[in-house]
């Protein structure tokens, strides 16, 4: 709604939309690995590290759409600086900022790849004790997974919430610990089941096009990259991305 409105009002003024997928944490600048707070699937990554995450509800083909926050702001950079020298022309250009045409990663290699992390580099617990993971099961249909969070689960909670009440409160603190953390992750399914089942990839020929302008033009896109077929992905996740969200996006 908001692109119609301003190609509708923008007159004479050249148009310039940039619309990014998942944004993560810095490929390359200001220094690899840099990120603000725990987005997107980011939730996904810190919860499996933590040991809480053991099924989720999801398509391993899923592509999760993935952008390193600095390749959008040099998209933006660039956008700016070759569409400037065509300011006469009242253009309206569209640009995906994202990975999943030309360069995927699925649900199923963000799995394997944070498995091996953690394998690797456990996360250590509040006893600081090591947490060990498993491989995480999908389950292909939503409705599965939350019958088996309601009778693995829920049902034996409310038997517990029960035997709070008759022991005078006993196990309050436990009750709601666990009552948190299996809301946690039913409210985390719901959240992305519509994400988790997407198999849809967004085309960015426009941005491939920006880039051989901006090349004409003489702009050093070794020093603006935001080209996602650069993107080697496990060696961003290993060694860039998952290491980052824990030292930089958690807070102690």
């Amino acid at each position: 709604m908001g692109e119609m409105l301003l190609g509708q009002f923008k007159g004479d003024v050249p148009l310039v939309i940039i619309r990014p997928t998942m944004i993560a944490s810095t490929y390359k600048q200001p220094f690899p690995g840099w990120i603000e707070g725990v987005r997107t699937f980011d939730s996904f990554i810190v919860s499996y590290g933590k040991g809480k995450l053991k099924c989720f509800p999801a398509n391993p083909n899923t592509i999760m759409d993935v952008i390193p926050v600095d390749m959008v702001v040099n998209a933006m950079v660039v956008a700016m600086k070759v569409h400037y020298a065509e300011r006469q022309h009242a253009c309206e250009t569209i640009y995906h900022v994202s990975s999943s045409f030309r360069n995927p990663l699925t649900l199923s290699d963000l799995r394997n790849l944070s498995h091996r992390y953690f394998i690797k580099d456990p996360w250590i617990d509040a006893n600081g004790l090591r947490v060990k993971v498993g491989q995480v099961t999908f389950f292909s249909k939503a409705n599965r997974y939350l019958l088996l969070m309601q009778m693995k689960y829920v049902l034996p909670l409310k038997v517990l919430y029960l035997a709070n009440i008759l022991c005078c409160q006993r196990f309050k603190k436990i009750y709601k610990n666990l009552n948190r953390k299996i809301n946690f992750v039913i409210q985390l399914a719901k959240l992305y089941e519509p994400y988790a089942f997407f198999l849809g990839s967004f085309n960015d020929e426009n941005l491939v096009e920006l880039q051989r302008v901006a090349e004409e033009q003489g702009i050093d896109l070794a020093e603006f990259n935001f080209d996602s077929e650069s993107i080697e992905w496990e060696e961003y996740m290993m060694n860039i991305h998952i290491p980052g969200l824990l030292k930089y996006g958690i807070k102690s």
